[in-house]
């Protein structure tokens, strides 16, 4: 509907479902009011329109506007006074869309299947592989414990290998497992292996599941063709996971357009901002539970999960997976050990709980950095060119010159939008955004965002209907600019050498001094054409020693000087690393924990 001039978007999350309302007016779509409400897909309701519904009633007690009905959402296209024109909606919850893949060849084809349901807004529960060194009965066991949403099966280049591809269709056929949400249908399969033996797979698997036949994920060894699984998956995702969850038969028949899974909204997103822009896009959103990770370098678009970080259930994982040295590197004060283990428990225990003094939210903060660096390293290793081009006759044995490069490069990044509650609802602007550079350490100049209500996945189905809407939201009301940050390539010592020469700034020419943080005045939309001259065996993306000229933009942070080094490598000794933090805190107007 392209002349709908009220839109109301929901996103049913796991434990909140929250509402927008966005309206038309002379000069573009804006964003009018927004409700929550805690999602109800688990008893004692067991329906999760009743927490839309309360969501869209919120808003209409703030506005004063009908927008329901017992029957409903109230769509009444036209009408100025009632209703709305569009009604759409996106869904992680309960637990979102879960998948098991299964390839061949653990860092080949098993990991391109991942790709493609992570790609398709999945969470792989589990990875099988004939080389993930398990025991037959205990792949089998484990397929049949999980009981996923669906499962991704992969294998074997068009006319290669097969006899591996049908060992994995039999680990299958003989866990029989089970669909989470129900036995009364039967378990969606999808293949995307070697063409040649689909007749063979169909034959094992065609009975007890609901399978489906796409084109192969890597028809050739030089070809990833993850298109067709990301599609079949979608649609069983419509057909299946929401039809068979409480309530997701009635939302259906509200939207006016297909539900989408939240992540696979957010990715849409971040595929049009990185078109629009022209640029490189990285977005993360730290949950309480998991971490996401989207990018888009060239045209490749990778979105990663990593399940066990996050900021209250998964809290003690991020310790544990980070180690207590690194998260303590990020507090300005001495911590001792046991404490911290002993405050991020009590954290997991209480989830919902919020940081009440200056301590506890450096504690938090810190936390924050090791999860978001973490699930960056996830993100990387998943954000590859293609492995195996070249493979040895015996499946699993790669040569070590096939494995190829990550796709994710720092200098080459234009855009970080940060969202979850640690990010976007960051007591201090400035907070927000050292904790991004601390975590991803971006190179050269890259501007810095955080996602100020995280309605992404609201905006995200937007953009399949209106897509101009969708942008000017999210330009107006979704994204808050936090600036642009220099931050050359190199040691970052030794510490006060001159690394680089910035000129084009009001105040005439200004050094950059290795080991230094400095924030500048820049304002939202303001915009500086700077000069950047790295000292030699430094590189602002040029090359080591070139100096680069580029337009800056300002935000509510300003311009972030950044001479620390690539890679941030921190002091060794705590006293004199707490002295570099508190210069740091200090630089950017922050105020300084004692612990």
């Amino acid at each position: 509907m392209t002349n709908a001039r009220t839109i109301l978007a929901t996103d049913c999350g796991s434990t909140t479902t929250k509402a927008i309302l966005i309206a038309a007016a002379d000069d573009g779509y804006h964003l009018i009011a927004r409700g929550e409400a805690p999602t109800t897909v688990e008893a004692p309701f067991d329906d999760v329109t009743v927490g839309v519904l309360t969501a869209a009633r919120e808003i209409e007690e703030l506005i004063g506007r009908k927008l329901t009905t017992p029957e409903g959402i109230l769509i009444d296209p036209g009408n100025p006074d009632q209703g709305v024109d569009l009604y759409l909606s996106t869904s992680s919850a309960g637990g979102g869309l879960q998948m098991t893949v299964a390839g061949v060849v653990a860092k080949i084809t098993a990991e391109s299947a991942e790709r493609a349901a992570l790609g398709a807004g999945a969470i792989v529960m589990d990875v099988v592989s004939i080389d993930d060194g398990r025991a037959t009965h205990e792949r089998i066991a484990q397929i049949r414990r999980l009981r996923p949403d669906m499962i991704l099966l992969a294998g074997g280049t068009d006319g290669g290998q097969s006899d591996n591809v049908v060992e994995l269709a039999e680990f299958i056929l003989a866990a029989d497992p089970k669909p989470r949400l129900g036995a009364a249908y039967s378990l969606p399969v999808i293949y995307a292996g070697n063409r040649d033996i689909r007749a063979e797979i169909e034959a094992l698997l065609g009975e007890i599941t609901d399978l489906r036949v796409v084109d192969n994920i890597r028809p050739t060894p030089e070809t990833e063709n993850l298109g067709p699984a990301r599609q079949a998956v979608h649609e069983l995702f419509l057909e299946h996971v929401m039809e068979h969850a409480p309530g997701y038969h009635r939302l259906k028949a509200w939207t006016s357009a297909d539900l989408l899974s939240t992540p696979n909204a957010v990715g849409l997103l971040v595929q049009q901002v990185a078109a629009e822009r022209g640029c490189a896009v990285l977005a993360v959103d730290i949950g309480g539970a998991t971490t996401d990770v989207f990018s888009v370098f060239g045209t490749e678009y990778t979105r990663t999960v990593s399940a066990n970080l996050g900021m209250s259930y998964s809290v003690c994982n991020v310790l544990t997976a980070a180690g207590a040295e690194n998260v303590l590197r990020w507090l300005p004060f001495e911590l001792d050990e046991d404490r911290l283990r002993n405050g991020l428990r009590n954290k997991m225990i209480r989830p919902t709980s919020i940081p009440q003094v200056l301590p506890s939210l450096a504690v938090e903060q810190a936390v924050a950095r090791e999860a978001l660096r973490l699930a960056l390293e996830h993100h990387r290793a998943l954000a590859t060119s293609l492995k195996g081009v070249r493979q040895e006759t015996v499946v699993g044995r790669v040569l070590d010159e096939s494995a190829a490069g990550t796709l994710v490069d720092m200098m080459e990044l234009g855009l970080i939008i940060g969202s979850g509650g640690t990010l976007s609802h960051a007591p201090r602007r400035a907070e927000a955004a050292l904790m991004l550079l601390d975590a991803f350490q971006p190179e050269g100049f890259c501007e810095l965002a955080v996602d100020s209500i995280f309605m992404m996945p609201q905006l995200g189905v937007l953009s399949t209907v209106l897509p101009a809407a969708a942008h000017e939201v999210f330009d107006r009301d979704c994204l808050v600019p936090l600036g642009t940050s220099i931050a050359p390539r190199g040691p970052g010592e030794p510490l006060g050498a001159t690394i680089a020469t910035i000129t084009g700034l009001p105040g005439g020419p200004r050094e950059l001094h290795a080991g230094e943080l400095a924030r500048l005045p820049l304002a939202t939309g303001e915009r500086l054409e700077l000069t950047v001259a790295p000292a030699r065996g430094y590189d602002m993306g040029a090359g080591p020693g070139r100096e680069v000229t580029r337009t800056v933009t300002g935000g509510e942070v300003g311009l972030l000087l950044d001479g620390r080094g690539r890679p941030y490598r921190p002091p060794a000794d705590p006293a004199t690393r707490q002295a570099r933090l508190r210069e740091w805190y200090t630089a950017l107007d922050l105020p300084i924990a004692e612990g």
